[in-house]
């Protein structure tokens, strides 16, 4: 099929993904991650999901876990109608659990997957040692103490067990200079702010493999993506993958924005909304290059050692 810089293919696979988590509207008291959880925002989520797999060339996961694990976890499932869903799937004898703070999932799944509502950044419910694989995905801006959530995940993984993180950078870049001194950089710098004051940083994308080594994980592993923002690559992967982002940002950047900006950076509503006009004129702008990272980081809690007799 023939894709030129405006044509955007028709998706045809299953797409969910993770995680927004916020059941009320937006208030001083109950403000719990960085946006919203409205049918808008579900249908972003299921976009992400083919982002991710078509960036990673269709696989669910990177990590080396078995080909038959019994107990997993997936941390701020979303929508679920993706990742959790497929995996399901895939593992038949696995028993999969999908938990988020909202109740957005399907009611059509596998009968090995169930949902829970729970809060990640609280004590986890399960028993210690009970998992074989814990997953997550995009909950920057999510969590205000990681070193908590690693030592959490780190205590209910069997020894052996492997925990995998993929999370995206908020910081556009670009390898020719030319996003220099544009709204692209600006974005940048806001959105760092923005999770700072928020005390949910959107900077854990460069700190999940330091933070997981700090808490114990043994053969960590980092693979380090380039999402294109926009279809400027020549390579015909790179340049599907970023009409997808383009297409990604345009839905997303309003849900992304507007808590942060007015309810954490006290801006007005009408300066939000010019801000974010200039950001779309900037995804349309074909002299722009640029990208942002994507990291998938694994990790495994190191197996027991028999003692000797």
């Amino acid at each position: 099929m023939r894709m030129d810089d405006d044509t955007m293919p028709i998706i045809m696979a299953p797409i969910g993904m993770p995680w927004v988590q916020q059941l009320e509207p937006f208030t001083a008291t109950n403000i719990l991650s960085r946006g919203p959880n409205d049918e808008r925002a579900m249908d972003h989520l299921d976009l992400g999901h083919h982002l991710y797999s078509l960036m990673l060339q269709g696989e669910l996961y990177l990590v080396p876990i078995s080909k038959n694990p019994q107990n997993v976890l997936d941390v701020g499932t979303g929508t679920a109608s993706g990742q959790c869903h497929d995996f399901a799937s895939l593992h038949p004898s696995a028993k999969v659990i999908g938990t988020d703070l909202s109740p957005i999932q399907p009611s059509l799944v596998p009968p090995n997957l169930q949902f829970e509502i729970d809060d990640c950044c609280d004590e986890w419910v399960y028993a210690a040692n009970s998992f074989d694989f814990i997953h997550v995905r995009g909950l920057y801006g999510c969590v205000a103490d990681w070193d908590k959530f690693y030592k959490e995940s780190m205590r209910h993984l069997k020894p052996g067990g492997y925990m995998e993180q993929v999370e995206i950078s908020v910081v556009p870049k670009s390898e020719d200079g030319s996003v220099d001194g544009t709204i692209f950089e600006k974005w940048g710098v806001v959105s760092l702010q923005a999770g700072d004051a928020f005390g949910k940083t959107l900077r854990i994308v460069d700190e999940a493999k330091d933070r997981m080594i700090a808490a114990g994980f043994v053969d960590v592993v980092e693979r380090r993506f380039k999402l294109p923002i926009g279809p400027w690559p020549k390579d015909r992967h790179l340049k599907e993958l970023g009409l997808y982002n383009r297409l990604y940002w345009e839905e997303g950047i309003q849900g992304w924005t507007m808590m942060l900006l007015t309810s954490i950076l006290k801006w007005k509503r009408e300066e939000v909304e010019l801000y974010l006009m200039e950001v779309r004129q900037g995804l349309r702008n074909p002299k722009y290059h640029a990208y942002h990272d994507c990291t998938v980081v694994y990790g495994r809690k190191a197996p027991e050692i028999p003692e000797e007799e």
